[in-house]
């Protein structure tokens, strides 16, 4: 019985490392997308922790410079305000990563 689980369970491993490739692959790409939006907009330096908290805004920044959409929402451009005042603080040294990252985190609702 052990040695049927044991089988079963390499079976399953193996059935998954494709689909684990295929994950990894994709998660390598969005990555080097995302890290190349932080550099064109001058924010490639920033900490790893700043970049996760504002990766989505970039993201849809990007998408909306590429023509994929349009917002005219006024509470997206508060964000995006919001965004660039507080990574311009922060690289100005004007205040911490963690008060960066403490301001522009979304609480959720």
């Amino acid at each position: 019985m052990n040695t049927a689980s044991r089988l079963t369970h390499q079976q399953s491993i193996t059935n998954l490392e494709p689909v684990l490739r295929k994950v990894l692959k994709e998660a390598e790409r969005e990555h080097q997308e995302l890290q190349e939006m932080f550099e064109v907009l001058g924010w490639g330096e920033l900490p790893d922790a700043l970049k996760m908290e504002i990766k989505d805004d970039v993201s849809a920044m990007a998408d909306e410079l590429r023509g994929q959409y349009s917002s005219c929402d006024p509470h997206v451009e508060r964000r995006r305000q919001r965004v660039v005042y507080w990574v311009s603080n922060f690289m100005d040294g004007i205040c911490s990563l963690r008060t960066a990252i403490d301001a522009l985190r979304i609480k959720p609702l």
